[in-house]
């Protein structure tokens, strides 16, 4: 049953090609917390219009055809909640599963902040990849230092440059005055690029560490020194790179930040190119990002993506 509050929520879920099953398990989660439930779809080779009549949860359908980039769908959802009156919109990944609280948790830190009279960018749960030991920590920069926003307590609420975007719960009102997500950037850096644009114009974003969700983020980690490195394919880190680059070089985004992330960015792609398989290929892709980031072709990379 839902609550007053949460009739003010409205959940977008991006899919692609998704595992049905893992889809059925987030629309369950997720269903009985927001007023509207919105899949936009970037053309998956499966007909979920079909199956998403048969599941038990209301479901507004949008398929683009075609794969637009993970920013193009959720500006479509946006649209669509925006048009339904929707106070909030939470952004969702088709792998990820709330807990039944979360929603709830949110929206209550969410005007918590608005009341102080914060200007509220988003917030976000406290996330857990099932395959590592540790809930990964939310992310600031200061100085020259990234500092990792760990949860002092089961409450804490913890000051953040940005959230991903799975779980993140976002005012209306901030998009508004923000802008929506960046469609050029297609898939990577969309949530951080936009955490920052939101920043920049004196909006502060928080992780909440009472509201909890699973996502895993990559494919399969590798370990490494005791810690698990999320990987993904060569396209995608295609995409990490040349929109981190692209980032860098937008003016408005603050220099220590560009440094701090550009030295991250230089570890990971000695990392990807000696430790992950296929190394030649990660380091071409990456290599190839890092050139168009400079010259600035965006978009979605021809031939794939």
């Amino acid at each position: 049953m839902r609550t007053e509050h949460q009739s003010e929520v409205s959940a977008i879920i991006v899919t692609y090609n998704p595992d049905v099953a893992a889809l059925a398990k987030l629309l369950n989660a997720i269903g009985p917390q927001v007023a509207d439930v919105i899949v936009v779809d970037n053309g998956s080779k499966t007909d979920l219009n079909q199956w998403l009549a048969n599941q038990p949860i209301e479901v507004k359908f949008v398929p683009l055809g075609t794969n637009c980039g993970i920013a193009k769908a959720q500006n479509v959802g946006i649209d669509q909640a925006r048009t339904r009156g929707s106070n909030f919109i939470l952004l969702l990944d088709q792998d990820s599963v709330p807990a039944p609280n979360m929603v709830a948790i949110l929206l209550s830190a969410a005007k918590a902040q608005i009341a102080e009279g914060i200007k509220l960018g988003c917030v976000g749960p406290r996330y857990e990849d099932s395959r590592q030991n540790n809930p990964p920590p939310f992310v600031k920069i200061e100085g020259l230092r990234l500092q990792r926003q760990t949860c002092a307590s089961a409450n804490s609420v913890v000051d953040v440059d940005y959230l991903i975007a799975s779980g993140c719960l976002i005012p209306m009102t901030t998009i508004d005055d923000v802008g929506d997500m960046k469609e050029e950037l297609f898939i990577d850096y969309v949530d951080i690029e936009w955490g920052l644009r939101a920043q920049q114009k004196g909006y502060r974003s928080f992780g909440v560490c009472a509201a909890q969700m699973q996502h895993d983020l990559g494919d399969n980690p590798v370990k490494f020194r005791g810690r698990y490195i999320p990987v993904h394919s060569p396209l995608r880190h295609y995409y990490h790179f040349r929109n981190a680059v692209w980032l860098y070089r937008q003016s408005w985004l603050r220099t220590n930040w560009k440094v701090v992330d550009a030295a991250r960015l230089a570890r990971k792609f000695v990392f990807y190119s000696l430790f992950t398989a296929p190394r030649l290929e990660h380091a071409w892709m990456m290599t190839t990002g890092v050139f168009h980031g400079l010259i600035g072709r965006m978009g979605k990379r021809p031939g794939n993506g």
